[in-house]
């Protein structure tokens, strides 16, 4: 499938790019012209294996070594990508932690993990990038349909941290706004990683909670965040796209 090249000349950041979701939404801008950068902590043969297969194809990619729970590193993520592309147009903040436990043993240090990923890292990778941002540029973020919809005991805490994405674009669309710049919030459902297969035995619980018996694809969501991050977006802000195959229908 050919697609189309509305971002020749941009630069991307992608918080959490070197498997899964991430790699998709990576490997879909690099497509569609971007230059890309994205960051990993563990995963660093695959992002390294990520960043050579674009080059090697002729496209433009930087794997960056970053912890998204510092704040640190998410600062200079941001300046590398700045200082090796050039400026920052695109930024996706698709870094996220999934920790489930009954309330009764949900430890204190998952909680704030959970809250320093999901939520903080964004605001932080948000107010920096937009720093260097100028008119027409896109944040994106990688919520989850159970910010509307968690439907089993132990993710309260999980889903908390996805609805607070929501409220946060939707303040933030104020802030950004007037620059020109949009953000917004996509909410995928089950999607076949890695981390969630397919074909386990979670997954035939969830199959059941769907209008569409099947688990999405990493590349679907990328489709979604593309055009997010394209120029036909330009009046979309402060919104929640859900890409869930019906499960919170």
């Amino acid at each position: 499938m050919t697609h189309p090249t509305n971002l020749i000349g941009k630069t991307a950041l992608v918080q959490g790019g070197s498997r899964g979701i991430g790699a998709a939404i990576v490997k879909r801008l690099v497509e569609q012209g971007a230059a890309v950068a994205f960051t990993f902590v563990s995963s660093e043969e695959k992002a390294r294996a990520l960043q050579d297969s674009i080059t090697a194809a002729g496209g433009k990619a930087l794997a960056i070594k970053a912890d998204s729970a510092s704040a640190e590193d998410i600062r200079s993520a941001v300046a590398q990508t700045v200082d090796a592309f050039g400026g920052l147009d695109i930024l996706v903040n698709n870094a996220g932690v999934l920790a489930i436990a009954p309330l009764d043993e949900f430890s204190l240090e998952d909680f704030d993990k959970t809250l320093a990923i999901n939520v903080r890292s964004v605001f932080i990778a948000t107010q920096e990038a937009a720093r260097h941002m100028k008119e027409g540029g896109r944040v994106i973020n990688i919520g989850s349909t159970n910010a509307d919809r968690m439907p089993f005991a132990g993710g309260g805490v999980y889903a908390m941290s996805k609805s607070a994405l929501v409220g946060l674009t939707k303040g933030l669309a104020r802030d950004l706004g007037p620059r020109g710049i949009t953000i917004n919030n996509v909410q995928p459902g089950p999607v076949d990683t890695d981390m969630n297969p397919a074909n386990s035995d979670f997954a035939e619980t969830l199959l059941g909670l769907m209008a569409v018996p099947r688990y999405g694809k990493s590349e679907e969501v990328a489709a979604m965040v593309a055009y997010l991050a394209g120029p036909e977006a330009g009046y979309v802000t402060g919104a929640s796209l859900t890409i869930d195959g019906g499960f919170g229908a």
